[in-house]
């Protein structure tokens, strides 16, 4: 805190100490604060003073909390704070609108904000451009703190889900935990027509109904690590491609929801196993990507949209104007591997 800062300002400060950190000793605010634990003690006084009850616990335990049922003052934010903020929900998958939910609430904040710290922040967030990204959906606020509330209450649900290539279908699960993952909210659950591992895209989710079962997650569950297994798994499509490269080089350019990968032929090749909704994306913008050789085992919707991916591209290198024989493709030269795209790839491609 700013030397110079006044005893009421120090007080204040404590307040917001004490109540963000209930349990704290004197000698830690007094840390906080800048002042000894004697000075600390202090401003604990003079806030009681002023008729906030701050109790004292006693014991190996305690220290200072906020007692029932206190008035707390308005929030209050430091220009650095206001400033985060903005810069946080500009980073975020697309910018707010005026009647987006976020930003009437950043309004809000602004509006209430002194003028100085307000002006400053409201600079940046009409000024700072925010470039679309590959994470566009963003879920209903409502959905998600239904899913959320009911992995809390380890309640039973029952979802209405439309998948990327427009199926809509419904289904009993077990709300596992909701997972933000690179822009994107995820459903992780157990789905009971399936019986198995799903990642639900929560913006896909257009109707949430709470079910009177309930459910046991999987002890020590770790929803992150999990999410990332399942990502490519359970879609309509199989798919199941060999590399011609060994896992370590392959690794870097293939993302979770492509699917497993294995290492066969004693290590000399890599194999993907996944599933997708959308083959025509996975072909086209994942496989076509990879600078290694590679066999496209299955399934069958996969296999027909890399042939028609295969041939539209060599269409595109003929001169429909050269005499016959002309106009012959160039192979492609080999691709260094230096500068992978790494596993950061749009997720559109799966039902999930």
């Amino acid at each position: 805190m700013d030397a110079d800062a006044g005893p009421v300002a120090r007080a204040l400060h404590a307040l917001e100490v004490i109540q963000s950190a209930p349990g704290i000793t004197a000698v830690d605010l007094g840390e906080r604060l800048g002042v000894s634990d004697r000075a600390a003690r202090r401003y604990v006084a003079t806030l009681r003073e002023a008729g906030i009850p701050v109790e004292s616990v006693r014991g190996r335990y305690g220290g200072y909390r906020l007692g029932r049922g206190v008035r707390l003052p308005p929030l209050s934010f430091t220009s650095e704070e206001v400033l985060g903020l903005v810069m946080a929900v500009l980073e975020g998958p697309a910018a707010p609108s005026a009647d987006d939910p976020l930003g009437t609430a950043l309004g809000k904040i602004l509006r209430a904000l002194p003028e100085g710290v307000a002006r400053e922040a409201s600079a940046v967030r009409t000024r700072v451009a925010s470039a679309p990204g590959w994470a566009t959906g963003r879920p209903r606020p409502a959905t998600t703190s239904t899913l959320a509330a009911a992995a809390a209450d380890r309640r039973r649900v029952r979802v209405t889900y439309r998948s990327a290539s427009g199926r809509d279908w419904e289904t009993e699960v077990d709300p596992w935990a909701v997972v933000v993952r690179r822009g994107y909210w995820y459903l992780l659950c157990h789905a009971h027509g399936a019986d198995a591992v799903r990642t639900l895209r929560v913006d896909r989710v257009h109707r949430v109904v709470e079910l009177d079962e309930h459910f046991e997650p999987p002890a020590g569950l770790d929803p992150a690590a999990v999410l990332e297994e399942h990502l490519g798994l359970g879609w309509e499509h199989a798919t199941r491609v060999v590399v011609d490269a060994p896992l370590e080089r392959v690794a870097p350019w293939v993302g979770s929801p492509m699917g497993r990968l294995e290492p066969v032929d004693g290590g000399r090749r890599t194999l993907i196993v996944g599933s997708t909704s959308n083959p025509d994306m996975y072909a086209g913008e994942w496989l076509a990507r990879l600078p290694f050789a590679l066999h496209v085992e299955g399934g069958p919707e996969l296999r027909a949209a890399v042939a028609a991916v295969a041939a539209r591209l060599s269409a595109s290198l003929g001169d429909p104007a050269a005499p016959e024989g002309e106009g012959t493709p160039t192979p492609a030269r080999d691709v260094p591997d230096t500068h992978p795209p790494g596993p950061d790839l749009p997720e559109d491609h799966r039902g999930g």
